[in-house]
């Protein structure tokens, strides 16, 4: 004895483990045939969860124990919560990252927004100090030529959209030419 206390603490000699159950049949778990899993999944379809009197009937039908028709019920009730969690998941994800995606388009825009706002704001102010030292608002007009607000490099319709096309000659105050933006 005293050598086996000395052999366990040294780590070197395991210890048997005690067998559950009664007997070796029965610690054997039992499997239930593909007939009994669809006879159950096609009853589980109906209900998710039984009433006693119920899981009787299905045990006595199945010639299984009403313990086990139970826990595979409960189990695949698991399986079913786990399932529909992850269908919720996934359909979240997607609205998730279709809601980012939107926002960086909106993002996009904003900053184009802002840099035709910008463009604008330098042109006005650059018409502005031309009309202020003529004195005559339609001559300094006349006599400058046409600077797109945009830029050279964009000539499509749809981004030129927002833009307000006015004459060389005709001229419109500053708040005007704001209000009619909406600012």
């Amino acid at each position: 004895m005293d050598e086996q206390m000395l052999l366990l603490r040294e780590g070197k000699v395991r210890r048997r483990r005690k067998r559950k159950g009664k007997g070796e049949g029965e610690s054997k778990k039992r499997r239930l045939s593909d007939e009994q899993v669809k006879f159950l999944e096609m009853n589980f379809g109906r209900e998710r969860k039984l009433e006693s009197e119920r899981k009787v009937h299905l045990a006595s039908e199945l010639g299984l124990d009403p313990k086990q028709v139970a826990v595979w019920f409960q189990n695949r009730r698991a399986r079913w919560k786990t399932k529909q969690l992850e269908e919720e998941y996934s359909k979240l994800k997607a609205e998730k990252e279709a809601v980012v995606l939107d926002k960086c388009h909106l993002q996009a825009q904003i900053l184009k927004l802002e840099q035709q706002l910008s463009e604008a704001e330098k042109e006005i102010r650059r018409l502005s100090r031309q009309s202020d030292g003529d004195g005559s608002p339609s001559s300094s007009f006349s006599m400058t030529t046409h600077h797109p607000l945009m830029g050279d490099d964009l000539h499509t319709v749809e981004q030129n959209e927002a833009l307000l096309y006015v004459h060389e000659n005709n001229y419109i105050h500053t708040m005007e030419w704001l209000n009619s933006y909406g600012f």
